[in-house]
């Protein structure tokens, strides 16, 4: 049954006199991907890092899983459930591909009850990492590539370790920003079928500028222009707006 996993409530971010993101509101549900569009500069990637911690509102909420997290740093609000990939890609290049996802895996050790002898123990030896590890890595289709060094690989396997390392935290929610940049189109298709069967499990926020995927993937559009929500509905529904037509799609859409 669906549920309201992140519910974001009239966010705004002020720098000065600019509000790149004003009087936004969010819902992301498990099992449906949240795609939020518009042109550059619209306040897509603010908007998530307000979700995510990375920037404090000025004004507004974010609930996840019912809990208020407004005002956290980022690592707590990664606890609470929130996995997130970055514009550009954000991994350790000469590490691993497993070392990479283990960092995340070994991460959420923290959260088991207190033993002070743990720390004197290699993090490689904990079994519950290693599957976590291993299964985000399996989600994410990388298994076979465990092996590689992550600069070696190609750029959309390297984006595909991106989620896989937040996969290997365990979320709940997971906010994705242009995973399918610098791709060709066989790496493109790639990824939609990877967030096709991600959403499943999770809730999705999407930023993206390829539209075509945008409209595979979303269950629900919300479309931003100069920081303010201008609709927000269906891809029908987005697709039939004149004023998404005007200020972004194009006739083409």
């Amino acid at each position: 049954m669906a549920e309201i996993v992140l519910s974001a409530r009239h966010l705004t971010r002020r720098f000065g006199g600019l509000a790149a993101v004003d009087d936004v509101s969010v819902d992301l549900w498990r099992g449906r991907i949240h795609a939020v569009i518009g042109p550059n500069g619209a306040g897509k990637s603010t908007l998530a890092n307000l979700l995510s911690g990375d920037l404090l509102p000025s004004s507004g909420s974010v609930l996840i899983g019912g809990q208020d997290t407004t005002g956290w740093s980022p690592e707590r609000v990664s606890r609470a459930g929130l996995g997130r990939s970055y514009q550009k890609t954000n991994i350790f290049l000469p590490f691993s591909v497993w070392d990479n996802a283990f960092l995340g895996a070994q991460s959420r050790e923290a959260q088991q009850p207190w033993n002070p002898l743990r720390w004197l123990q290699p993090a490689a030896r904990s079994q519950r990492a290693r599957e976590r590890c291993a299964g985000a890595l399996a989600l994410a289709g990388l298994s076979h590539r465990h092996g590689a060094i992550a600069g070696t690989i190609s750029h959309g396997e390297q984006r595909q370790l991106e989620i896989a390392m937040a996969l290997a935290t365990e979320p709940q929610v997971l906010l994705l920003d242009e995973p399918l940049a610098g791709m060709g189109a066989a790496e493109a298709h790639k990824m939609v079928e990877l967030l096709l069967r991600l959403k499943q499990e999770h809730a999705m926020l999407l930023v993206e500028h390829d539209m075509d995927a945008v409209f595979t993937l979303a269950d629900h559009l919300t479309v931003m222009v100069n920081g303010q929500v201008i609709a927000s509905g269906s891809p029908a529904d987005i697709r039939a707006d004149p004023m998404v037509q005007a200020a972004y799609l194009g006739e083409e859409h």
